[in-house]
């Protein structure tokens, strides 16, 4: 199986790029969950709890992308099996650290133990779109955080590659 990481600051394009590959490469789409969970609780404020609750999700979401997801997929074989993450665990890693000051030491194993195969690392050079479920449109706080998810990222080793607006 071969894991697709799409992070990168608020309003990029990330969900957009997710479901497009997904469906361009017959792959897997796996939605943010932090999203999720903002939108039902109606604030971008969550606790430390909170957000320990989203990282554990996460974490599960990956590890559940297994052969019984695989089976479901019509796929011939789970070597052919694309998964497309929007967002992951270095996103949650980097809002930890951003909101808290710190990060649970089991988050940052699980990114040693879950790592993707390649990440799609979106740049803020869309214009802010405002919603519900967002909450740092200033273009200096996109910089730093799509600086600070690209800084995580070479951490890992992991190939990437920096997705910016075309226009047509």
């Amino acid at each position: 199986m071969f894991k697709v990481g799409i992070i990168g600051p608020e309003s990029t394009g990330k969900s957009t790029l997710a479901r497009y590959l997904a469906k361009r490469y017959k792959g897997l789409y796996v939605p943010e969950y932090a999203r999720e969970f903002v939108e039902d609780k109606g604030t971008t404020e969550v606790t430390w709890d909170e957000l320990c609750g989203i990282a554990r999700h996460q974490i599960e979401q990956i590890r559940s992308y297994s052969e019984a997801v695989f089976e479901r997929s019509g796929l011939s074989s789970l070597s052919e099996a694309v998964v497309f993450f929007d967002t992951e665990l270095i996103v949650t890693k980097v809002w930890f650290d951003y909101a808290f000051g710190r990060v649970p030491e089991w988050l940052e194993e699980a990114v040693k133990e879950y790592p993707m195969n390649v990440y799609l690392l979106t740049y803020p050079d869309t214009p802010w779109v405002p919603d519900k479920a967002r909450s740092n449109g200033s273009d200096e706080i996109r910089m730093e955080l799509f600086n600070r998810y690209e800084q995580e990222i070479q951490a890992t080793g992991v190939p990437y590659y920096i997705i910016k607006h075309v226009d047509s």
